[in-house]
C-alpha cells in the first residue's frame, strides 16, 4: 500500500504542477489564494483511495481538532440518512446509480466542507482529494480536448479561459493513471481489483479503513455500475 499512496502522491502533486503553473501565466486572472473557500461547499463525491488517503492527514490532526470535524461530519451523515436510510458504513455510494447521488448534493447547498478551519483554510490541505485540486479552471488537455468547461466565476471575469495559451496538461493521461492506482488500491485493500468504488468527504472521515472487514463487505456489495465489477 505504501507504494501505491507514494505514486498517488506524486500523480496529485503533477496537478498541483499544473494548477501553480496556470496561477504563474495568469496572475491577475485568476483569484484562487489561501484562505479562499468559495469552492469548498455542498459535499463531494471521492474515490476510495482519496478518501483513505485524506483520512491518514486527518488523523494526524490534534485530537480536539478531529472530534470537532467529526461532530460535522455525524451531523452530515445524519442528514443524508434522510434521503438514503440504508446508507452505512463503509459509506460506499456505488450501489445506487450516479442520478440518485444528486438529493443528497443540491446545487445550491452552501454549506462549508466540514474540513475548513476558522480561517476558510483546508484542515488537511496537503491530502485534500483529486477533486479539490482541480477546482476553479477549466480542464483542457494537452491534444485540445475540454474535458470539464467550469471554472470558478471569480476566474477570468473579463476573458473566456477557453481562448488563453498555457493552460493545457495530459488530464486524459493523469486520468488513466489515476483509475489504474485505484485498480492497485482496491486489489490492496478488498483483495479484488475495482474501477470505481466512491464516498462523500464527510462520510470519508467516519471510515475505518483498518479494522473493518472489506472482504466480507464485499461479498453482499452489488454494485449498481457493472464496470464497478471489473
Amino acid at each position: 500500500m505504501e507504494q501505491i499512496l507514494k505514486r498517488h502522491k506524486a500523480l496529485l502533486a503533477q496537478v498541483d504542477g499544473w494548477f501553480a503553473r496556470s496561477m504563474e501565466l495568469y496572475p491577475e486572472k485568476i483569484s484562487c489564494k489561501s484562505g479562499c473557500s468559495a469552492c469548498c461547499r455542498s459535499l463531494f463525491d471521492i474515490t476510495l483511495m482519496d478518501a483513505y488517503y485524506l483520512k491518514l492527514g486527518f488523523d494526524a490532526l490534534p485530537a480536539e481538532s478531529r472530534e470537532m470535524v467529526l461532530e460535522r461530519c455525524r451531523e452530515r451523515l445524519r442528514l443524508m440518512r434522510e434521503q438514503w436510510p440504508e446508507f452505512d458504513h463503509p459509506y460506499v455510494l456505488n450501489h445506487r446509480p450516479d442520478h440518485e447521488w444528486e438529493p443528497l448534493m443540491p446545487e445550491d447547498d452552501e454549506t462549508p466542507c466540514v474540513l475548513l478551519g476558522e480561517d476558510g483554510r483546508c484542515l488537511v490541505y496537503e491530502n485534500r482529494p483529486m477533486t479539490c485540486r482541480l477546482h476553479g479552471i477549466p480542464l483542457v488537455d494537452t491534444d485540445g480536448e475540454l474535458m470539464h468547461d467550469d471554472w470558478c466565476t471569480m476566474n477570468f471575469v473579463d476573458e473566456d479561459p477557453l481562448e488563453l495559451e498555457g493552460l493545457a496538461a495530459p488530464f486524459d493521461a493523469m486520468f488513466r493513471q489515476e483509475v489504474a492506482l485505484f485498480r492497485e488500491f482496491t486489489g490492496e485493500l478488498l483483495k479484488r481489483r475495482m474501477s470505481e468504488l466512491d464516498t462523500f468527504i464527510p462520510t470519508a472521515l467516519l471510515i475505518d479503513f483498518h479494522c473493518f472487514d472489506w472482504q466480507s463487505w464485499l461479498i453482499d456489495f452489488e454494485p449498481f455500475d457493472d464496470e464497478a465489477k471489473v
